[in-house]
C-alpha cells in the first residue's frame, strides 16, 4: 500500500484533497469531501459515545479556538512550542530538522538539542533534499499562528494550538456548575492550529487540523486508585516500552503487572485500557498494528510525569505513527493559569484545598481516519477493491438496491430506504447498472452492510442482506431491516440475522 495509492482513492471516491486545489492550495491544509465529512463524523459520534460514558461526570464543551495572548503565556506556547528547523544556504530550503534526520539515518530524532542536531548534520553530511546545498542555518520556529482580534487598539491573540487549553480555562466555571465533584472530565471535538514548518504525509501532519481530547481533572491523592479497576486488572496492554525499542519488541502485560512492575498508576492505567479497548475491541482493529509507545524523558513534554503514545501500524506513511496519546499533565495546566490569570484554581475536596491533577486522553482525529483508510484498503486480486471500515463508522449505514431498474421494485426499495430512514440510518440508494457494479461500487467506498429488493420481495415482503467482507446474504423481513442492521453495525454476525441466501 503506497500513500499515492491513498490519495488517489480519496480523491476519485471524495474523501478528501488538498484545500483550495483550484488556486493550487497551501501545504498542510486539507478539504474533507463528502464521504470523508461522513467516515470522520462516524469516528467522531463513536469517540464520544465511549468516553464520555466512562463516568456520568464527563461532558463535552465546545471552546472558542480564539485566546488572548495570556492562555497561551500561561500555557508556555508561547515560549516552549517550537521546533527545530534547517536552511539551506543555497535555495534558502527550510525543513524541519528532526524529520530530516528521520529521514536520512531512519531514526526518532523527537526532542533532540539544537547541538546534537548540528553534529549529526556535519556528522552524516546531510544536504538540502532539494538542491543538495549546504544546511547550515538552524534554529527554531514557534509554531502558534498570531492574530489581531479588533479594528483600533487591536488585541492580541492566537489560534489556538491545541484544544485542551479551552478545557482549563473553563475548569472553574464547570467545575461550579457540576455541583463541584471530581474526577470531571471535559472534552472537546474540535479544530487546533499549528505554523508546520514542513506538513506530510497528508492528514497526517497538517496545519488546521481536528483533535478529539478528554480531560480528566481529579484528587491526586487518588491516582493510585479508580472504583473500576478490577474490571480491568486481568486485561492486557500491547506495550512498546524505552528499553524494547533496540529489540523491537512488543509486550503483552495485564493491567495489574503494569501497576506492579512498571510502578504506573491504577489510575493511568485504567484509562490506557480503556484506550485500547476502543481500538481493539469497538473498533476492531487488528491487534497486531496497535501499540502503546513509551516516551523517553528527552521526548516528552516536561510537564508530563507519564506519557504513552498511542501508534497505528500505517503502511502508506511508513509503518507505526501516533494517533492518541495518555498524558498525566499534572497541576502544571491549571497552576499556569492560576499564576497569569489571578485567579484561584484550588477546589475544596475530602476536607481539604488543593489544585486538581489532568490526565489527558488526546487524540489526533484526522490521524485515526487516515489510519482507517489505510487499514481498511484491500486489493482482492482478479475480484475487486474494497475498504473494510469497521462497521462502526463505515461511511453510510447501508446501501439499497432494487435489483432490477422496473416491475415495481424501484419503488419497494424507495419504501425500504424510507423506514431505515426514519430509524435515524443513513443509506446510500443506487438504481443504476447491473448489480454486481453496485455492490463493487460500495464495496470501494466502505459501506458494510447492503439491501436488495428482488422479486421475491413483492412476493413475501423479504429482502437481503448482504456482508461487505464475505459477500455472503441472509434473507429477512423488510420490516424487521432497521433491527437487523443495527444489530450488524453492533458486530453481529450474518448468520444469526437471517436465513442464508445464494
Amino acid at each position: 500500500m503506497s500513500a499515492d495509492r491513498i490519495l488517489d482513492i480519496a480523491k476519485r471516491r471524495g474523501f478528501f484533497w488538498q484545500s483550495s486545489q483550484i488556486y493550487g492550495g497551501i501545504a498542510g491544509f486539507y478539504d474533507y469531501a463528502h464521504l470523508g465529512t461522513m467516515l470522520k463524523r462516524k469516528w467522531e459520534s463513536v469517540w464520544r459515545g465511549f468516553f464520555l460514558s466512562l463516568d456520568d461526570n464527563f461532558y463535552e464543551i465546545s471552546p472558542s479556538v480564539i485566546m488572548p495572548k495570556n492562555v497561551f503565556v500561561a500555557s508556555g506556547h508561547l515560549e516552549s512550542f517550537v521546533d527545530p528547523i534547517v536552511k539551506c544556504v543555497k535555495c534558502k530550503n527550510v525543513e524541519r530538522a528532526d524529520h530530516l534526520l528521520e529521514t536520512q539515518l531512519k531514526q526518532n530524532f523527537e526532542g533532540i538539542s539544537i547541538e546534537d542536531i548540528e553534529k549529526l548534520i556535519k556528522k552524516h553530511n546531510i544536504r538540502c533534499p532539494k538542491c543538495r546545498g549546504e544546511l547550515r542555518e538552524i534554529g527554531e520556529l514557534n509554531m502558534m499562528f498570531p492574530i489581531e482580534v479588533g479594528t483600533s487598539d487591536a488585541a492580541e491573540a492566537y489560534l489556538t494550538g491545541e484544544t485542551a487549553q479551552g478545557a482549563y480555562v473553563n475548569f472553574k466555571l464547570e467545575f461550579d456548575c457540576l455541583r463541584k465533584r471530581l474526577p470531571m472530565g471535559l472534552a472537546v471535538v474540535g479544530k487546533a492550529f499549528r505554523n508546520e514548518i514542513a506538513p506530510r504525509n497528508m492528514l497526517i501532519r497538517m496545519r488546521e487540523f481536528s483533535q478529539a481530547e478528554l480531560q480528566i481533572f481529579f484528587d491526586p491523592k487518588k491516582i493510585n486508585q479508580h472504583p473500576d479497576f478490577r474490571k480491568v486488572s486481568k486485561y492486557k496492554l500491547r506495550l512498546f516500552p524505552v528499553k524494547n525499542r533496540k529489540k523491537n519488541k512488543i509486550n503483552e502485560v495485564s493491567c495489574s503487572d503494569v501497576v506492579k512492575k512498571l510502578k504506573l498508576p491504577k489510575f493511568y492505567v485504567y484509562h490506557m485500557a480503556k484506550v485500547q479497548q476502543f481500538y481493539l475491541d469497538l473498533l476492531k482493529l487488528p491487534h497486531k498494528k496497535f501499540r502503546f509507545r513509551q516516551l523517553s524523558d528527552e521526548e516528552k513534554a516536561f510537564y508530563n510525569k507519564y506519557h504513552w503514545d498511542v501508534e497505528l501500524d500505517i503502511e502508506s506513511v511508513g509503518g507505526f505513527k501516533e494517533v492518541a496519546g495518555v498524558h498525566y499533565r499534572t497541576d502544571h495546566d491549571l497552576k499556569g493559569h492560576q499564576e497569569i490569570s489571578n485567579q484561584n484554581m484550588e477546589v475544596s475536596a475530602d476536607g481539604r484545598k488543593f489544585i486538581p491533577h489532568v490526565l489527558e486522553l488526546s487524540f489526533g482525529v484526522d490521524r485515526n481516519v487516515y489510519a482507517l483508510l489505510d487499514l481498511a484498503y484491500e486489493k482482492e486480486k482478479g475480484v475487486r477493491d474494497v475498504l473494510r471500515f469497521p462497521r462502526m463508522v463505515s461511511t453510510f449505514d447501508a446501501a439499497v438496491f432494487p435489483l432490477v431498474n422496473k416491475d415495481g421494485l424501484p419503488e419497494k426499495s424507495r419504501e425500504l430506504q424510507c423506514l431505515l430512514v426514519d430509524n435515524g440510518l443513513k443509506v446510500f440508494y443506487d438504481a443504476s447498472g447491473s448489480i454486481g457494479r453496485r455492490y463493487r461500487r460500495v464495496d470501494e467506498i466502505g459501506v458494510a452492510a447492503s439491501f436488495t429488493c428482488d422479486h421475491q420481495t413483492l412476493k413475501d415482503n423479504t429482502i437481503t442482506l448482504r456482508d461487505r467482507d464475505s459477500m455472503k446474504q441472509v434473507r429477512i423481513k423488510l420490516w424487521d431491516a432497521p433491527n437487523v442492521l443495527k444489530r450488524f453495525l453492533r458486530g453481529e454476525e450474518l448468520p444469526k440475522l437471517g436465513k442464508p441466501f445464494k
